[in-house]
This record gives structure tokens, sequence and C-alpha cells, in this order.
């Protein structure tokens, strides 16, 4: 029993969570960019998923372009890692270059239509 009691908690929790975020009443600050003044390439994903809930995929893009275009990407590897079936390397070593080298390009003024919209 107490066992059911610790997740619907966490289930709580969590809905609790989301719907602060959802309504922007808690902001998650990029640790990166909080100490280095660069963007990582995730800043921006948590606005790209609000906008994406709110069916805004032309902001959604420009909080985060690469995470918009990869996020398919993302869902197969995951759903396969969840079914444990095998994920082609390939596609997973594409996809951290992919990311290495947009969060380098994004960070370098003549690329600035990377870094993510301000609010």
């Amino acid at each position: 029993m107490k066992q059911n009691n610790k997740k619907i908690a966490i289930v709580i929790i969590a809905i609790i969570f989301l719907y602060l975020i959802l309504h922007g009443l808690l902001k998650i600050p990029c640790v990166f960019h909080e100490i280095t003044g660069l963007y990582c390439p995730g800043c921006g994903i948590t606005r790209m998923f609000i906008s994406l809930i709110h069916l805004d995929f032309y902001q959604a893009f420009r909080y985060n372009p690469l995470c918009f275009v990869l996020l398919p990407f993302l869902i197969y590897i995951v759903i396969n890692t969840l079914l444990k079936k095998p994920v082609n390397n390939k596609i997973v070593y594409t996809i951290i270059v992919l990311l290495i080298v947009f969060g380098i390009l994004r960070n370098i003024s003549t690329f600035q239509f990377l870094a993510p919209t301000k609010l």
C-alpha cells in the first residue's frame, strides 16, 4: 500500500510541476547559460515544448530549431529503447554530432538566428 501512495504522490507532484511550467509560473534556467553566457544545444527546449503544446509550431522552431527537427528521431529512439528494440548507432552518433555542431554554431554571431528567441 505504501508503494501505491508513493506513486500517487509522484504523479501529483509531476502534474503540479507541469501546470506551473505551462502557465509560466515556474522558469527553469539553463545552468550552462547562467555560468558561461553561452547557449547550450538544449537552450530553449522547455519553451519549445510549451509552444508545441499550444500548437505554436513557428515559435517552437524559433526556440530550438535543431531539437524541433530532431524530435521525431528522438521519439523513435525513446520508444525503441523502452520496447528493448535495437537502435541504429549511426542515428545516435549523427544526433550527437549535430547537437555538438549546433551548440557551437548558435554561439557564433554569424549564426545568431540559431539562438533561442527571447521571451
